[in-house]
C-alpha cells in the first residue's frame, strides 16, 4: 500500500516586506536624483563659502615702494577686527539695518492686507489683479532701479509737483532720501512676491474652518484677524526670513543709482557694495571676512525669528 504525503506549500515572501532588490533599486534612483543637486550645491555654495572663509584668516603682505609680489602669512582674526573698524562697512550695515526695520515690516503688511482681500469672497477679477500685482517682481532689478531713478527725479518726478502744492518740497534723490527712496523700490519689487506665498497659504485653509467661523459670526476683518491670519503664520515666518535674507543682500538698486552718479548714493552704501569695492581694490582678503561678518548677522537673525516664533507658538 502506497501513501502519498501532500506537498508541502511553497515558502512565498510576505507582499508586505519589499525585497532587497527593490530597496537597493529605490535607493539608486533616489541617489540618481539627488546627486546633481548635491554636486551643484557644493560647487556654487559651500565651495564659495569655504574658500571665503579660508581667505578671511590669511593677509598678503606687500613689500616694495610699488607693492610687488607679496607673500601670504596667516593672521588670525585681524581682517576680522579690521572689517569691525572700518568706518564704511560699518555704516553700511547701519543704513541698511534701518532701511530692513522700517522696509519689510510696511512690506510684508502691505502683502498680507494683498492677500486677505484676493482670498475674499466679495473679490473679483482675482486672477487680473493677482498678475497685476506679481508683474512688478518680473521686471528685473536693475531696469526697475532706472525706471525708478527717472520716477524719483527732482525735474521729472510726478510726485514733487502734488507735494510742492501742499508746503512739501523735497528731493528723492538727495542723501537724506535715498535709503527711503531704494526701500520703496524694494517694496514695489518684492511685495507681489511674498503676496502670492501668504495667497497661497491662505488657500490652504480648511473650507470647514471658514463655515464654522462664518456660523459663530466672525466675518470680515474679524475672521480675517482671528482666523486667517493666525493659520497662515507660517508664511508670514518664511517670508520674513526671506526678506531679512534679500536685505542684507541689498546690491542692485543702490548700485545702478551709484553708477548713476546720484549724489546722495555711492559706492559704498551696502555691505555687499563695500566688500565687491574691497576685493576690487587687491585687497581680497578683507572683503572675505566681510563677507563672512554679513552671512554671520544674517544667520543669527534668521535663526533668532525663527526660534522667537517657535516659542510664541508653542506658548500659545
Amino acid at each position: 500500500m502506497s501513501t502519498q504525503t501532500a506537498p508541502s506549500p511553497a515558502r512565498t515572501r510576505p507582499r508586505s516586506e519589499p525585497s532587497r532588490r527593490y530597496r537597493r533599486r529605490t535607493s539608486l534612483n533616489a541617489a540618481g536624483f539627488l546627486v546633481p543637486f548635491g554636486v551643484l550645491f557644493t560647487a556654487m555654495m559651500l565651495a564659495p563659502i569655504g574658500y571665503a572663509l579660508y581667505q578671511s584668516f590669511f593677509k598678503v603682505h606687500r613689500q616694495g615702494l610699488f607693492g610687488g609680489a607679496g607673500t601670504t602669512q596667516f593672521a588670525g582674526f585681524d581682517n576680522f577686527v579690521d572689517a569691525l573698524h572700518d568706518g564704511d562697512f560699518m555704516r553700511s550695515l547701519g543704513r541698511v539695518a534701518l532701511i530692513g526695520a522700517v522696509q519689510v515690516p510696511l512690506m510684508l503688511g502691505l502683502a498680507l492686507l494683498l492677500a486677505l482681500l484676493l482670498d475674499s469672497r466679495s473679490a473679483r477679477f482675482k486672477k487680473t489683479f493677482r498678475l497685476t500685482f506679481f508683474l512688478p517682481y518680473a521686471l528685473p532689478g536693475a531696469i526697475a532701479a532706472v525706471m525708478w531713478s527717472f520716477l524719483l527725479v527732482k525735474d521729472l518726478s510726478p510726485f514733487t509737483g502734488p507735494l510742492a502744492a501742499i508746503g512739501i518740497h523735497t528731493d528723492f534723490l538727495s542723501a537724506g532720501w535715498i535709503p527711503a527712496s531704494i526701500g520703496n523700490m524694494i517694496t514695489w519689487g518684492w511685495t507681489g512676491y511674498n503676496m502670492l506665498i501668504i495667497y497661497s497659504a491662505l488657500q490652504t485653509v480648511p473650507g470647514e474652518v471658514i463655515e464654522a467661523a462664518t456660523l459663530d459670526n466672525c466675518t470680515g476683518w474679524r475672521l480675517a484677524w482671528h482666523v486667517k491670519i493666525p493659520l497662515v503664520r507660517p508664511a508670514l515666518v518664511l517670508t520674513t526670513v526671506f526678506s531679512i535674507i534679500g536685505t542684507a543682500q541689498l546690491y542692485t538698486e543702490p548700485a545702478v543709482l551709484a553708477a548713476a552718479r546720484i549724489p546722495g548714493a555711492s559706492n559704498k552704501f551696502s555691505p555687499i557694495m563695500n566688500t565687491t569695492l574691497n576685493a576690487s581694490q587687491a585687497d581680497p582678503n578683507l572683503a572675505a571676512a566681510e563677507s563672512v561678518l554679513l552671512a554671520l548677522v544674517t544667520l543669527v537673525l534668521s535663526f533668532g525669528i525663527l526660534k522667537f516664533t517657535q516659542r510664541r507658538t508653542a506658548d500659545a
